[in-house]
């Protein structure tokens, strides 16, 4: 009987999803909206009115348990039994080459367990290579991060380790990592010790050239690669940002939204100058505006005044056009790459559509983000 319920609930969890009506109570999905042709949301029935099934699933099937007289909160029972990300994104069948494997792993320290996925490409034997940690943003899964931004082919062709820690819906219920809490801006406290712990228990097992460990991400998870960098530079030797915003540029969710919509007043002076960086931005996002990505950058090269801009232009042929500024030393050795890509929204550029938030239609920021940490290493 209570698997039979479990299942039931867990077929109506799916229909409210595909019909546009995601349960949840989580403000915070601002941070990684529906995509822009979603249906705009129809208005919840006034009190004492039965909700109308069609338009609002979730409401109704609450409305049913109460007249059945069982007392369960719907919202707060599924948010807890089911991964509100999987629904949202199902896991996409990616066939993996032969000889390559996509394995589940967790981490536990005092700041709580996360689940990670990591990708080893066929061509390992044992031997050191390189180990990208890749955060996804709020709503997604490894497996659909992973299918989106292509990362797992451009490290099969690389011969490079990735690994995709999980941020948990008990966490944030939009699965989004915690970049703007407070305690999640220190180090070895919080979700960033979690992050460093999985990169470290990933070497631990695996030939990883300590030299070369990177950390990457999309917008929340950007942030939080951000924080994750700033916080372990003898760990992550690199940083990549797309769609990100600049260390401690909140402190709490108000102060997040208004980073979000206008970025910070000026942004904190933090890190040691001597780990590089490649931002992505879409000069089109309405998510995370655009002037975090200048931020970001401008964090980075305080301690470098005399650091000398190259601007390039390009267009990805039938796609979006893009400016590359490259900021290098004195001595010609890179500090850090910005790129622009005009006409783009709050997406991962050069994506594939078999996962979420991607346009195709940019430079692959995959293939360029690798580039820049096999060059500054």
């Amino acid at each position: 009987m209570k698997l039979n319920f479990l299942t039931q609930m867990r077929e109506a969890a799916q229909q409210m999803f595909h019909k546009g009506a995601p349960v949840r109570r989580q403000t915070m999905r601002d941070i990684n909206p529906p995509p822009p042709n979603a249906a705009p949301p129809t208005p919840v029935p006034e009190s004492g009115q039965q909700p109308n099934p069609a338009t609002h699933p979730a409401e109704f099937a609450q409305d049913m348990l109460n007249r059945m007289g069982i007392k369960i909160d719907l919202q707060a029972n599924l948010e807890r039994a089911i991964d509100v990300g999987s629904l949202l994104h199902p896991a996409p069948a990616q066939p993996l080459p032969a000889g390559a494997q996509f394995v589940s792993g967790s981490y536990t320290n005092h700041a709580g367990t996360r689940n990670y996925k990591l990708y080893i490409p066929s061509s390992y034997r044992g031997q050191p290579m390189p180990l990208l940690v890749m955060l996804h943003g709020c709503t997604q899964n490894p497996d659909d991060f992973a299918a989106g931004t292509q990362m797992n082919q451009r490290a099969e062709e690389l011969g490079w380790l990735v690994v995709y820690p999980e941020q948990t819906a008990q966490a944030n219920h939009s699965k989004c990592w915690n970049w703007f809490n407070a305690i999640d801006q220190q180090r070895g406290q919080g979700e960033p010790s979690i992050i460093a712990g999985i990169a470290r228990q990933v070497i631990d097992e695996y030939a990883v050239n300590a030299r070369q460990v990177y950390v990457a991400g999309l917008s929340a998870g950007g942030a939080m690669a951000v924080i994750a960098g700033t916080l372990y530079p003898e760990l992550f030797a690199a940083v990549g940002v797309h769609s990100g915003l600049p260390f401690a540029s909140a402190q709490d969710l108000p102060s997040a939204l208004t980073a979000m919509k206008r970025g910070v007043k000026q942004a904190a002076k933090a890190g040691n100058g001597s780990q590089p960086i490649i931002v992505f931005h879409g000069d089109h996002d309405t998510t995370v505006n655009p002037s975090n990505g200048e931020q970001v950058m401008a964090q980075r090269l305080h301690h470098h005044r005399g650091a000398r801009p190259l601007v390039r232009s390009g267009a990805v042929p039938n796609g979006y056009r893009y400016t590359q500024t490259t900021h290098t030393k004195a001595d010609g050795s890179t500090l850090g790459e910005h790129w622009v890509v005009h006409g783009a929204g709050h997406a991962w550029s050069g994506g594939s559509a078999s996962g979420s938030y991607t346009d195709a239609k940019g430079p692959d920021a995959s293939r360029e983000m690798l580039r820049f940490f096999r060059n500054v290493s």
